[in-house]
């Protein structure tokens, strides 16, 4: 061997630039065709949930030009998307705090499509019934509901609370009974509430002024349905399921933190927002508390679609929370959603892995070699 080979420096594949070049250009190649890989599922219900935000768009615009028409100011800091349904902050018909964030996300035309979804998941399909409890907090969510039941042809059997958060239909000339008749006489809805009752606390409107009592029944009055005013709060749950009737009920909805509705046998803070099974109650069940109207519908094994814990809704929706300005219908992973190939995902990374692990050991026997073949000078 030549003095000239004898100097050249000792450079292990896995040290040479090309080596390294050629590593990364192989990456990015993987890398390229496990990201192309990606197809575009649609959801099953798209059309529907297409159909029913359309709707449900076309009822918000049609209850803000009876508002402006009634002369309402649209408060533009507090309803920055301009849909003039949002309520004002303290009311003679307000019966609790609200969230507004909360209040803004539910009016949103895709919310309606959000509920078309957890119907589906909750295996409701066309011409089942389902009961639905309501209260004025949250308009757009009970709009949603309606809408999403009547694109899907489904019957509901509502019963509803007329008192109000913050933010909600707590307007004593615009309740969402009056927003209801609306909806329902221009087609938008399929049916409207078959009673109602005050609401707020003890669902007898207690933090409620005399007035603020007496209006909410006035209006009730004026829609000819029965009021369910029990002496207490047992009545008036035992007044709901009398409503209710013997119907076979495929799934019920509540909308609302009505105690009414979800009565206090269980940690509500606990109680998931979406579909919700029996042994879901059961496991955040309490000693001592009042069964709500939706615990005997579930006791029964017929599923809740929970609407309340906003955020959290959306979170698991894939929806954006109090999104400003209003996103476009039909875009979002609640209509579709974006899959990698898994077969040639796992392919390109163990290209790459043995990429790696082949360069790494013909490196080691590279060295190896050279250190048997290294006789050093003698120092003797």
């Amino acid at each position: 061997m030549s003095d000239q080979q004898h100097s050249k420096p000792f450079i292990p594949v896995i040290q040479k630039t090309s080596s390294l070049v050629m590593m990364a250009a192989v990456a990015v190649v993987m890398f390229a065709i496990a990201f192309f890989s990606r197809v575009e599922i649609i959801s099953e219900t798209y059309e529907t949930k297409v159909q029913a935000a359309e709707r449900m768009e076309k009822a918000m615009e049609m209850l803000k030009d009876v508002r402006l028409e009634k002369g309402v100011f649209v408060d533009v800091e507090n309803d920055p998307n301009e849909t003039g349904l949002v309520g004002s902050q303290f009311s003679l018909t307000t019966t609790d705090e609200g969230d507004l964030d909360a209040k803004l996300t539910t009016l949103d035309p895709n919310f309606a499509a959000a509920m078309v979804e957890l119907l589906h998941q909750a295996n409701v399909s066309g011409r089942d019934t389902i009961a639905v409890m309501l209260t004025g907090s949250m308009p757009g969510a009970n709009m949603a509901i309606f809408i999403a039941s009547k694109t899907m042809n489904i019957h509901p059997v509502v019963i509803t609370s007329i008192g109000a958060s913050q933010w909600g239909a707590n307007d004593p000339d615009m309740t969402w009974l009056d927003m209801e008749k609306l909806l329902f006489e221009n087609g938008f809805i399929p049916t409207r509430s078959i009673a109602a009752s005050i609401g707020g606390r003890n669902d007898q409107g207690r933090l409620l002024s005399p007035k603020g009592r007496e209006l909410i029944r006035k209006n009730i009055a004026k829609h000819d349905i029965p009021i369910i005013t029990g002496k207490s709060l047992k009545e008036n749950i035992q007044q709901r399921l009398d409503h209710f009737g013997n119907t076979q009920y495929k799934a019920v909805v509540n909308v609302g933190g009505g105690v009414a509705s979800l009565g206090t046998s269980f940690n509500l803070r606990l109680l998931p927002p979406g579909v919700v099974h029996r042994n879901d109650i059961e496991s955040i069940s309490r000693k001592g508390g009042i069964e709500g109207t939706v615990v005997k519908f579930v006791e029964q094994n017929i599923p809740l679609i929970h609407v309340l814990n906003i955020q959290n809704l959306t979170e698991s929706l894939g929806i954006p929370f109090a999104p400003i300005p209003i996103p476009d219908i039909g875009q979002g992973s609640l209509y579709a959603i974006h899959k990698y190939n898994l077969n040639i995902t796992f392919i390109c990374l163990l290209i790459v892995a043995g990429m790696v692990f082949g360069v790494g050991w013909k490196s080691h026997q590279q060295i190896k070699q050279r250190m048997m073949e290294h006789e050093p000078d003698s120092v003797l």
